[in-house]
């Protein structure tokens, strides 16, 4: 089994890694911090907006299962790519719609991607491509937090049951049942 790895910010951890946990090949799904300049930022400090990281995932997945530009079709269609900085109610620069590819081949798929998503919105898709750079994992209690007390949290409960909604109604054949 081949193992590929995708980067990508779109808003809150805690509700991309929801999307992306139980897609049919991908084998992890890691919710951390890059794109900033302060080595090893902790949440407090991203969340502060001063250390110019976003708020990721990164995907272990198997490219013969599921491919690099599903992913991004996922991507698109359960986060709102044409706000500048925000998702919803979280508002600053560590929320920003953005893709870290991590090879040529995924920085050419990754602007097909905007192409194809921008096909079916009428406001510009502002989706940033950034350079690939540092990883820096979230702390264990953001790991699958969705799973483990998402259902207690109002802001969980808010926001991912409808992106995962999206999910079922346009990917149903990519989840892991």
């Amino acid at each position: 089994m081949a193992q590929e790895v995708a980067t990508l910010a779109g808003g809150c951890f805690w509700c991309t890694e929801a999307v992306y946990q139980n897609l049919k090949g991908v084998s992890s799904v890691e919710s951390g911090y890059i794109g900033g300049a302060q080595p090893d930022p902790t949440y407090e400090q991203v969340c502060s907006g001063n250390t110019g990281h976003a708020e990721a995932i990164r995907i272990a997945f198997d490219p013969d299962v599921i491919s690099y530009g599903d992913l991004l079709d996922i991507f698109f269609a359960t986060h709102d790519p044409t706000t500048l900085n925000r998702q919803g109610n979280d508002v600053g620069t560590q929320y920003r719609s953005a893709i870290f590819p991590h090879s040529p081949e995924q920085e050419a798929q990754a602007r097909a991607g905007i192409d194809r998503a921008q096909a079916d919105r009428s406001s510009p898709i502002v989706t940033a491509i950034e350079p690939d750079a540092p990883w820096y994992p979230a702390e264990d209690y953001h790991q699958k937090y969705w799973d483990r007390v998402g259902d207690r949290n109002p802001y969980c409960m808010a926001v991912i049951p409808p992106k995962l909604a999206k999910l079922r109604k346009g990917f149903a054949d990519r989840i892991d049942a």
